[in-house]
């Protein structure tokens, strides 16, 4: 596995609301690596979801919406992602003093590093939504879907707990069959494609591969018995 999982962090030019966002808030936001490690310290015993790499964090947003009860943490290195979720939560003006929400935290590292940390079984449901596809073959080990990362997202989720993972690329889409195909962990169920399932929110990702002609597929992998462990 390499090093990060990810490229640059930075795309345009921020701005400076964007700066004092980064600067100023995303300190208070963030989950630290020793709550990482008691995260129910954090968020008490609120049922705890993980979505990586939330992009715009409109699918975040949606999730807090709907389910208000259960604690997230949301992952996203792409610094122009980060600001955009946190000009959401944010009030112009003050970012200096705003409190996060008392069930969200960011993690603006690698994801695979807050999965290590986290202690086993604390995850009841992870998304992985429209990832970036790494369409290269040597990039191919830069993917979150990975031979080495199954077991270590095994560990971190719950009997029963779900991974909900979407894709509109077709080589992404079949590196996510061919690399569940043969492993214990997770039990498989592929919805239609070209169907967002009913729960499943939609990002503004889905709707560019829409308009673009893609069609997205739609699975979610179930955390089985663990007789492996």
């Amino acid at each position: 596995m390499p090093d990060r999982l990810y490229g640059r962090r930075r795309g345009h030019p921020l701005r400076p609301r964007q700066e004092r966002l980064l600067a100023q808030a995303l300190p208070r936001f963030r989950l630290t690596a020793a709550e990482a490690t008691h995260p129910r310290a954090v968020f008490g015993s609120a049922d705890l979801w993980l979505e990586v790499g939330f992009g715009g964090g409109e699918h975040t947003l949606a999730l807090r919406a709907e389910r208000p009860e259960v604690a997230l943490i949301a992952s996203e290195v792409f610094e122009n992602g980060l600001c955009s979720l946190l000009a959401r939560l944010v009030p112009e003006g003050a970012e200096a003093t705003t409190e996060p929400p008392a069930r969200l935290r960011l993690w603006p590292e690698d994801a695979r590093h807050l999965v290590a940390l986290l202690p086993a079984g604390s995850l009841a449901r992870l998304y992985l939504m429209f990832p970036d596809p790494w369409p290269k073959a040597r990039h191919a080990k830069r993917r979150f879907v990975h031979p080495a990362m199954l077991p270590a997202v095994a560990r971190v989720l719950r009997e029963g707990a779900e991974w909900w993972i979407a894709s509109d690329d077709p080589t992404y889409q079949q590196w996510v069959e061919d690399t569940f195909a043969a492993q214990p962990f997770f039990a498989r169920s592929l919805h239609a494609a070209g169907e967002r399932p009913a729960g499943w929110h939609p990002t503004r990702y889905e709707a560019k591969a829409i308009r673009e002609g893609r069609v997205p597929h739609y699975w979610t992998f179930t955390r089985t018995a663990a007789p492996w462990s």
